[in-house]
This record gives structure tokens, C-alpha cells and sequence, in this order.
């Protein structure tokens, strides 16, 4: 599977090594260059430098033939703005948006986007472990 990660922090990193591991053909972007050493030197895979809402970036990516998209930049609306991008304009058939925002979560998924949202999962996970 071809999958195009959008955001080279905690989440984007584990993402991208265990993708990777499993055998898929990851591409990363992130726009700090400084970023991509942090995926350690097992990691096989394509790494962009770029803003993930640009077209041409996205193009060098590879999202043409993308079988997934998926957007954990520290952004709610960069992460909804090329999940959107890639979901209507490059038609990838799986696109998730990570959001920390649960309003805009909401809104998101109005609109079509396939959403996760941090604050809520962690919050939940939480609260079960305290027995409320």
C-alpha cells in the first residue's frame, strides 16, 4: 500500500516506522527539514520536504497514486485542509485527519473527512481508567 503521511512529529514518525516495517511505501512530508532525522536510520521510505496543502508538494509525493493519506501535523485546519486536498481533489480512497479540537471535528466530518481526534480518544481512555 502506498501511504503519504502528512506531519513528521510523535505521531507521524511512529506512523511512518511501523508502516514502513510492515512493508508499505510510506512518503513522508513535513516542511522542517530537521524533522526527518528523527525517523532513524531503519526507516526505508521517501521523505518531502514541503507544506502538505500545496498541490505540487503533494504531486512529488506521489498522491496520485496513493492508497492513503494521513494528516497528524500540529494543525487542525493544515490536517483537514489537505485531508480535504486529498480526498476531492486527488480522489485518495483513505484519507484520516488527526484533530485536537472536537468541535471542529464534528464540522469536519460533515464534510466528509474521516477524523481522529486526540483530545477525545485520550480523554475517554481516561475516564475509563478512573472508573467515572
Amino acid at each position: 500500500m502506498k501511504i503519504i503521511i502528512l506531519g513528521v512529529g510523535r505521531v507521524g514518525i511512529y506512523l511512518a516506522q511501523t508502516l514502513d516495517a510492515a512493508g508499505h511505501q510510506v512518503t513522508v512530508i513535513d516542511r522542517n527539514r530537521d524533522a526527518f532525522a528523527r525517523l532513524g536510520a531503519d526507516y526505508g521510505g521517501q521523505m518531502v520536504l514541503g507544506t502538505g496543502i500545496d498541490e505540487d508538494v503533494l504531486k512529488k509525493a506521489g498522491i496520485e497514486k496513493a492508497d492513503a493519506f494521513i494528516a497528524v501535523t500540529n494543525g487542525d485546519n493544515t490536517n483537514a485542509m489537505a485531508g480535504q486536498i486529498a480526498r476531492h481533489v486527488f480522489k485518495v480512497p483513505h484519507v484520516v485527519a488527526r484533530m485536537y479540537d472536537p468541535i471542529r471535528e464534528d464540522t469536519y466530518r460533515l464534510l466528509g473527512l474521516d477524523t481522529v481526534c486526540s483530545t477525545v480518544m485520550g480523554a475517554e481512555k481516561i475516564r475509563e481508567m478512573v472508573g467515572a
